[in-house]
């Protein structure tokens, strides 16, 4: 499809090869037996950017094995509500924490050499892909974690949460910048020449094109795409350097916006020429056994493991036994690939179910763990007490989250003897058995503030009034056991 797309634009008047882009957030994954990696949050509490480094250079090559040469991704959102929607996908609450996972640049696109000028792009060869840090800027501090709301804050306090992970990313050659749907104290970010050209631009020098997210131009008015060719202009005028959202418009009095249109069709330019495309304009074939390969797939796996954070361990009750028990395991996300990898996988906002692509879900990995001579496995969605008295299970209680953020647990934790954040792990779910059974040790760390209640959001490391169920940084260890029995 893309190749064909991409003769149509070669056999133009100018020949001039289109760029073409996807959302691959957590690996290449609006594709069907691609490698799905754990979400941000997750990735956030492994504190390895060595790690992310590795994964971006994996959903590289995967993207390119489908002929797709530019990604949407990597979100440097600051999540400060967990109650915002998008907030699995940021890395962090914490600005530093974030930066340092923008090493995943670096893997998407290589590595920049040291005598590049800062803000230029870079894409070092046919396996990299253009990368697009997101969502420029603020995205993650709306009021009430409401999403494409309202950011309220401070100049000072903008640049000193929200921006450093653009900056870190800038210093690493990102090809693009997303500009984000929301707003900074009333002010429509895709309009927001200050930040844009000013700040993005100017102070950071950022040489790469600035693109819209999809219909951002229409969502700066309500109703949507109301007086749009004003949306336009003020679009243009602000900075912007790509639309996404085609056809906009046909005719437009844009006189006094020709020279920025110009230094858009640069800055365009400019990638596409870093990109390679003039020279390789179709997708490179041999790389398509990259797409789902088991070395992919044993990465995702070991980020998996990392990323589990072990909250409650009463008894020393985790690692499992391997050997002679008897095992429920319930909850409808046990066996659900879809719920495991979470949004963005194949469609935007997820799916139900284990047809939507290839993966082991939790149970499967439980399954293929335990001594299959003397342990029992069952699995029930939805147990009621009756059934769990009557089956003689051994008892005690190991609860596993599967979630894109903190939830409110504290009412229940006096019952719980093993608690675990395994936030959406992605398509290899035996991650998590390797680290229940005791094959590698817990060591994540709460990327995020795991709050008491709802009515304490929003709440982060160092604020006045801190006192979370969990701090930010909390993750209790074990060590791998030769024989969990």
């Amino acid at each position: 499809m893309v190749n064909q797309f991409q003769r149509d634009a070669l056999s133009t008047r100018l020949g001039i090869p289109m760029i073409y882009g996807i959302d691959s957030v957590h690996g290449h994954s609006t594709v069907y037996n691609a490698t799905i990696f754990p979400h941000n949050i997750g990735l956030g509490a492994t504190r390895d950017p060595e790690l992310v480094k590795r994964i971006g250079a994996a959903t590289a090559l995967e993207a390119r094995a489908t002929g797709i040469p530019y990604l949407f991704a990597p979100c440097v959102a600051v999540c400060r509500d967990p109650r915002w929607g998008r907030c699995y996908e940021s890395y962090s609450e914490d600005p530093e924490v974030v930066s340092s996972m923008t090493e995943i640049v670096t893997g998407l696109q290589g590595d920049i050499p040291s005598t590049s000028p800062k803000g230029v792009p870079y894409v070092g060869g046919k396996t990299k892909v253009a990368a697009c840090a997101k969502h420029y800027v603020g995205d993650g501090g709306t009021v009430n974690g409401i999403n494409e709301n309202n950011t309220i804050l401070s100049r000072h306090g903008l640049l000193s949460i929200h921006m450093p992970g653009y900056s870190a990313s800038i210093i690493k050659g990102v090809s693009t910048v997303m500009v984000s749907y929301s707003s900074w104290n009333g002010d429509k970010m895709h309009g927001n020449r200050d930040l844009i050209t000013g700040f993005l631009k100017g102070t950071l020098r950022f040489r790469g094109f600035v693109i819209t997210d999809w219909e951002g131009l229409d969502r700066m008015t309500s109703p949507r795409h109301a007086n749009y060719s004003n949306s336009i202009l003020r679009g243009i005028n602000a900075g912007i350097d790509m639309v996404i959202r085609y056809p906009i418009i046909n005719t437009l009095h844009i006189s006094d916006a020709f020279e920025l249109i110009d230094d858009a069709v640069r800055r365009v330019l400019r990638v596409k020429f870093t990109m390679g495309l003039f020279e390789n304009p179709l997708a490179d074939e041999t790389l398509v056994n990259h797409l789902g390969s088991h070395e992919h797939r044993e990465l995702a796996r070991e980020a998996v493991r990392k990323s589990l954070v072990l909250l409650k361990n009463t008894n020393s009750m985790l690692p499992l036994p391997k050997k002679g028990s008897k095992i429920l395991v319930a909850g409808a996300h046990a066996d659900n690939l879809g719920y495991q990898c979470g949004g963005w996988t194949i469609q935007w906002q997820g799916q139900s179910g284990n047809n939507a692509t290839v993966g082991t879900t939790i149970m499967d990995a439980i399954m293929n763990t335990v001594d299959k001579q003397s342990s029992q496995v069952v699995y029930q969605e939805n147990p009621d007490t009756k059934y769990l008295q009557s089956e003689g299970f051994s008892y005690a209680i190991v609860v596993v989250v599967v979630s894109g953020r903190p939830v409110v647990i504290e009412p229940y934790l006096k019952w719980i003897d093993g608690l675990v954040a395994a936030w959406l792990p992605g398509t290899e779910g035996q991650g998590v058995a390797d680290v229940l059974f005791g094959n590698y040790g817990f060591s994540g760390k709460l990327s995020r503030t795991w709050f008491r209640s709802v009515d304490q959001l929003p709440m982060n490391v160092g604020d006045e009034h801190y006192d979370p169920l969990f701090p930010f940084g909390f993750g209790l260890t074990t060590e791998p056991t030769d024989d969990s029995n």
